[in-house]
C-alpha cells in the first residue's frame, strides 16, 4: 500500500453501530454476517459495538467468540440487565465514531438502511429518525396502542414527536457528546430525546423486517410503564389535573347549589346522588394523588443518582474515564 493510499485510508470517516443485545444467540452470527457484508460496501470506516444487556442466554459466548475474531466488533457486557435504553446509553459512550447508529440485533431494523444513512451523513444531517412504515410482527394491539400513544404525547407535550420513531436512528459525534454529557436521567425516553435536541435533523422511513428469531422482549406490561415514564418525563399536564378537576368539582357543586335554591326542596333526595359525588371525587383525588406520587418517585430515582448502567467487562475497546473520554487521549493532550 502506498503513502496516498494509506493517508486516505486514515483520513476515512469511522461509523460506529451500536447494538444493544438480550437474549439474541440465535440471530447475532446472522446479523453480523449481513451486516458486515454491507458495512464493507461503505466508504466509511466501521466498527460494531455490541452492549450485552445482561443476556441470560449464550449470547455472551458468542458475541466473545465474534470479538475474538474481529478487532472491529467491540464489545460491553454489563453486569445485569439494565434495560435496551441503558445499554444504547451505554453504546454512545463507548463509541468512538464521527457517526454513530443505533439497532436491534434481531434483523427488524434493516442493515440495508446503512448506506443511505451515511449518505445523510456526507450531506451534513446530524439527526437521522428513522421512521417505521409498516410493523406485520407488532400486531393490530401493539399497531394501535402505538398511535394512539404518539397521538397522546403529542397533544400534551410542548416537543413533537415522529410518529412510529424508533429506537433505530443515527446521530453525529456532536450530537453523541450532547447526549453523553447533558441527557443522563435514569427514568429516560432516549428516542424522544434524539428528537428534542435539535441540530440539523432530517426522517428516513423503512419497513421493519420480520423477526430473524426469538420474540419481542416489550411486553404490554412493559410497554405501558414505558408509556407511562414517557408522558412524565416529557410533559407536566398530568399535574395540572388536580386544576381541572377542581374547577369540575365546583361547577358540580353551583350546578347542585342552584338546584337546591330553585326547587327549595333542600338536598336532591335518595343516596344516589350522594353516592355517585362523593364516589366521582374521590376518584379524581386518588388520580391525581397517585399522579403526583409518580413524579416524586421519579425525583427520588434522579436525587438517588445511581448509575445508569454498570460495566463487567469490554473486549476491543479502551478504558474510559469517568466523563466518558479515553484515558489514552487524555494523557497523550496532558503530555
Amino acid at each position: 500500500m502506498t503513502q496516498d493510499q494509506e493517508g486516505k485510508k486514515q483520513e476515512k470517516k469511522l461509523l460506529s453501530v451500536v447494538v444493544s443485545v438480550y437474549n439474541e444467540e440465535q440471530a447475532l452470527e446472522e446479523f453480523y454476517r449481513e451486516i458486515s457484508r454491507i458495512l464493507k460496501t461503505l466508504d466509511w470506516n466501521y466498527e460494531l459495538v455490541f452492549v450485552n444487556d445482561g443476556s441470560r442466554d449464550n449470547s455472551l459466548a458468542v458475541l466473545e467468540e465474534l470479538s475474538g475474531k474481529d478487532v472491529r466488533v467491540k464489545l460491553i457486557c454489563l453486569s445485569r440487565n439494565f434495560g435496551h435504553e441503558a445499554a444504547m446509553i451505554a453504546g454512545l459512550d463507548y463509541s468512538r465514531g464521527d457517526g454513530i447508529v443505533c439497532m436491534d440485533a434481531d434483523l427488524q431494523h434493516p442493515p440495508e438502511c446503512l448506506p443511505e444513512i451515511v449518505r445523510c451523513f456526507d450531506e451534513g444531517w446530524q439527526v437521522i429518525n428513522m421512521v417505521r412504515t409498516k410493523n406485520r410482527d407488532a400486531g393490530l394491539v401493539k399497531n394501535l396502542t402505538s398511535a394512539a400513544f404518539y397521538h397522546l404525547i403529542n397533544a400534551i407535550s410542548d416537543v413533537h414527536f415522529e410518529p412510529n420513531a424508533s429506537d433505530f436512528f443515527a446521530v453525529d459525534r456532536q450530537v453523541a457528546d450532547v447526549l453523553q454529557r447533558h441527557y443522563r436521567e435514569k427514568v429516560r425516553f432516549l428516542r424522544g430525546y434524539v428528537q428534542n435536541v435539535g441540530f440539523k435533523k432530517t426522517t428516513l422511513t423503512y419497513e421493519a423486517r420480520p423477526r430473524i428469531a426469538g420474540e419481542s422482549k416489550y411486553s404490554l406490561k412493559k410497554l405501558f410503564v414505558f408509556s407511562v415514564n414517557t408522558i412524565l418525563c416529557f410533559s407536566n399536564m398530568p399535574l395540572k389535573l388536580g386544576i381541572y378537576t377542581g374547577m369540575f368539582s365546583a361547577f358540580l357543586g353551583a350546578v347542585v347549589m342552584i338546584y337546591t335554591l330553585f326547587t327549595r326542596k333542600g338536598a336532591p333526595s335518595g343516596y344516589s346522588t350522594i353516592v355517585v359525588l362523593i364516589c366521582f371525587m374521590f376518584a379524581m383525588l386518588f388520580v391525581i394523588v397517585g399522579i403526583i406520587g409518580e413524579y416524586i418517585a421519579i425525583l427520588f430515582t434522579e436525587l438517588k443518582d445511581r448509575p445508569v448502567y454498570i460495566v463487567s467487562q469490554t473486549r476491543n475497546i479502551q478504558k474510559m474515564d469517568k466523563i466518558g473520554k479515553y484515558i489514552e487521549k487524555n494523557t497523550e493532550k496532558n503530555a
